[in-house]
């Protein structure tokens, strides 16, 4: 059946809504952007608006739209072979594994690949518990984790309560907010109580019982937060002093959007268990992986490996991971990354002098976020949070308006407006789009005054 290409993008976005399901809001509410094309940083709608993308969609599509070298891997894969079981080998799965070998930390050396991030999770902490005989996870409070019913009930945030109470054996403690730290908050330096507390909840639900710790290095989807120096050796050392496993789930902080490979690197510490998707492919094809250490895969020489997915090792997605990974070393994207994150602190530095209604910003790379806040001195966020029902609302949702009206698509969440466009954005692009968030702060300085 053909699909009518003259169709205008207010009817495309109606049949959406009459037949398919949007993600995480009431359906009534939904009034989708519909994209018709994409190329670079830019989407374009059935009627022929564009829009900046300044959050790579869901900070996955780093090496931007319709990547040529990216397209052509796709394209001659489709010619040999799209899709074989993931019982049967492939050149694309085992080259792909070999690459991810060289480029994850320390001594991860065997991938397992899932479909996306969330199912990564779910065989992350499978792996775990299968090579432990250990069950609890311990998982922080201001985390997502996917969407699938065992990395749900890992998620922290509130997106979990409506399928709680989730699979067993979950223990969650605070997170390294320094913004909003009730350990060390009101004092000029970080002491990493923190991580003292995760010790704590440690020893309180007895090592013994605590198959792994799993976190974002850095937090994604909940404010990037970025953890103080020191806080994720410490937890590693916990860890290692315990016996208990760690996990870093760089599905979102992962392949170049902090300036390094991956988030961990920035602290030089080396997880037994990684989660990787988004940047994987950068989304042109779905894919996730679990990376894990030679001591860990060397368990499973003579136990069986409880895991399989019908369309793990997709041949399509293996390629497609493999020319993206060629696209970051051939253009050099960490270090395109970590020079744009410099442009990008500077502008925020400005844009704190000019605008009243920002409290804090955190950039690390192309990884950031500016918070809003009613007042600098009490930090009262300028919308509610912690509510799942009412993210964009107020004067989030005016700003939201501004920046689509202006030509400009990003995630707005709670009192949080999120800057992580594709990492080849040049310096030029950034600056324009940062001047359009610049004016859509006008509106936050209004309401607060």
């Amino acid at each position: 059946m053909a699909v009518d290409q003259a169709t205008t993008a207010a009817e495309i976005a109606e049949l959406n809504k009459q037949y398919t399901f949007f993600d995480w809001t009431k359906q009534s509410a939904v009034s989708p952007v519909c994209v018709d094309r994409a190329e670079g940083i830019y989407l374009y709608n059935h009627d022929g608006r564009r829009y900046m993308d300044f959050n790579a969609q869901l900070m996955n599509v780093n090496v931007g739209y319709q990547h040529p070298a990216v397209i052509e891997a796709i394209k001659e894969q489709a010619d040999r072979l799209c899709y074989v079981s993931p019982r049967m080998a492939t050149l694309p799965r085992g080259e792909l594994g070999r690459l991810l070998a060289e480029v994850t930390p320390g001594n991860l050396s065997k991938a397992f690949f899932t479909l996306g991030g969330a199912e990564a999770t779910d065989h992350a902490i499978k792996v775990a518990r299968l090579v432990t005989g250990k069950q609890k996870i311990v998982a922080r409070y201001r985390s997502y984790h996917g969407a699938t019913y065992g990395a749900l009930s890992l998620t922290g945030e509130p997106r979990r309560w409506a399928t709680e109470p989730g699979i067993p054996g979950i223990v969650r403690v605070l997170d390294p907010y320094r913004y909003r730290c009730g350990y060390c908050g009101a004092q000029e330096a970080c002491d990493l109580r923190c991580a003292d507390n995760l010790e704590e909840v440690v020893r309180f639900e007895g090592p013994d019982n605590i198959a792994a710790v799993i976190m974002e290095p850095i937090t994604g989807a909940n404010g990037i937060i970025i953890p103080p120096d020191g806080y994720l050796q410490q937890v590693r050392e916990i860890c290692d002093r315990y016996g208990i496993l760690f996990i870093a789930d760089e599905v979102m902080s992962g392949f170049c959007r902090t300036g390094r490979w991956f988030a961990v690197d920035h602290w030089d510490v080396e997880p037994d268990i990684m989660t990787i998707s988004k940047g994987l492919t950068s989304g042109y094809v779905p894919l996730g992986a679990v990376m894990v250490s030679d001591e860990i895969a060397s368990h499973f020489d003579d136990e069986p490996f409880w895991a399989g997915l019908t369309y793990g090792a997709h041949t399509l997605a293996c390629a497609a991971a493999i020319a993206t990974i060629g696209v970051y070393i051939d253009e050099d994207i960490p270090q395109r990354a970590a020079d744009l994150g410099q442009v990008l602190a500077a502008e925020y530095r400005s844009m704190m002098e000019r605008h009243p209604s920002i409290g804090e910003t955190r950039s690390i790379g192309l990884f950031s976020a500016i918070e809003l806040v009613k007042d600098r001195q009490t930090r009262e966020p300028i919308v509610p949070v912690l509510d799942p029902k009412y993210e964009n609302y107020g004067v989030i949702k005016d700003i939201n308006a501004y920046l689509l009206d202006h030509g400009l698509s990003t995630l707005l969440r709670w009192n949080w407006i999120f800057v992580n466009p594709p990492l080849t954005i040049t310096e030029e692009q950034l600056r324009e789009g940062l001047e359009i968030i610049d004016g859509a702060l006008e509106l936050a300085d209004r309401a607060i005054a």
